[in-house]
């Protein structure tokens, strides 16, 4: 089976694929192998993936579990906390932080090292009834039995499928980076203002995860640099906010517009599908878009392990992933409209609701999305 893209979805399905006895070839556009990302929060429901894959002790010794957060308003004010403890209860494992990079590496390092070659930018694929052929930038041309496309936000094998259409813009932009910080100085969880919020999250290494966004035009830059515009966005905001942007170097401050796509009907056709970003790509406003990847991989390995008929296994998946990340693409985008609301009575009422509403339904609510049941 060719899988196109070598992020976490495309080596996570090599591995799932392995396990249930498939021959795999990833394929990734990058010629080098680089760390990018930043930090990466992980729910139940894709820890429970990772342990099937067969990957459990790996997790212990590159993620530090995810402590008690809270929303508060820039000044400080609690609105709501979340018990990781009383989640983690009602759903069986903790949720995780990782960084990006680490846990890229990691799942590179559980597959051969023949099964991933680098700097093989598809450029689109033919089929017929007995396989799938890839071609690639570099005149090569690959055959399997099944094509996998996970090459994320701008797939090549989803432009294919469906037409070519640019993603869209949700509206607003965001910063991430990771820095060395004392972790007893930080208030993890995140903080809303009026169309800007800051996150801060603890990360293995006496490390801290923050992440910025703000409502900006796409493709809006900052003049004099990524630390001067924050902090004149998070000047007056409460500590530590301030001194987290003070303490990164511009170098380390990644930027980008944040974006997502409306669900699709179907996936694929024949003997192709997709898989993660190229699927179904989201906003990162309730932490799934690696989460849902890893659910893919695993189910997509089961539904080939339990059928002979590749083409009827790859729709069985569809049938069984879309109905679910449909509705998380959406919900994900109503929390960022809300999240960004600017008009000073939107702000207030967003606040109460918070914090009137959201504290009582918070745990029923994140069960729903994360009780993913394997």
């Amino acid at each position: 089976i060719l899988i196109i893209g070598g992020g976490i979805g495309g080596l996570a399905t090599a591995i799932a694929l392995r396990n249930v006895g498939y021959e795999v070839a990833v394929f990734e556009r990058v010629a080098q192998p680089r760390e990018v990302g930043a930090g990466l929060s992980l729910w139940a429901n894709a820890v429970k993936a990772l342990k099937q894959l067969g990957l459990g002790e790996m997790l212990k010794a590159i993620s530090i579990p995810e402590v008690q957060g809270s929303i508060r308003t820039w000044n400080g004010t609690v609105l709501t906390t979340t018990s990781t403890q009383e989640l983690e209860k009602a759903l069986g494992e903790p949720n995780l932080i990782f960084h990006r990079a680490e846990l890229h590496a990691a799942l590179l390092q559980a597959l051969p090292a023949d099964v991933v070659q680098l700097g093989k930018a598809c450029t689109g694929f033919q089929q017929d009834a007995n396989g799938v052929t890839a071609h690639f930038a570099d005149g090569d041309q690959v055959r399997g039995a099944a094509l996998i496309g996970a090459d994320g936000l701008h797939s090549v094998v989803r432009a294919q499928l469906h037409g070519a259409q640019p993603p869209t813009y949700a509206g607003y932009t965001a910063w991430r980076a990771v820095i060395p910080f004392p972790l007893e100085r930080l208030l993890p969880g995140e903080t809303w203002g009026a169309g800007a919020r800051f996150g801060q999250v603890p990360m293995s290494g006496n490390r801290v995860y923050w992440f910025a966004a703000q409502t900006a035009p796409e493709g809006a830059h900052s003049p004099d640099g990524e630390k001067a515009e924050l902090l004149r966005i998070y000047r007056g905001w409460h500590a530590p906010i301030e001194t987290l942007i003070e303490a990164t170097p511009e170098a380390a401050i990644l930027r980008n517009d944040i974006y997502d796509r409306p669900p699709l009907s179907r996936w694929g056709e024949q003997r192709v599908t997709l898989l993660g970003d190229a699927a179904h790509p989201m906003t990162p406003n309730l932490g799934q878009g690696a989460c849902q990847a890893l659910e893919d991989a695993v189910v997509l390995a089961r539904c080939l392990r339990n059928q002979a008929d590749v083409v009827a296994a790859l729709r069985t998946y569809e049938v069984q992933r879309i109905p679910r990340t449909s509705y998380i693409v959406q919900q994900s985008r109503r929390v960022g409209v809300i999240g960004q609301w600017q008009q000073p009575v939107a702000v207030w009422l967003r606040n109460f609701l918070v914090k009137n509403l959201l504290a009582r339904i918070q745990t029923q609510q994140i069960i729903r999305l994360v009780g993913y049941n394997f």
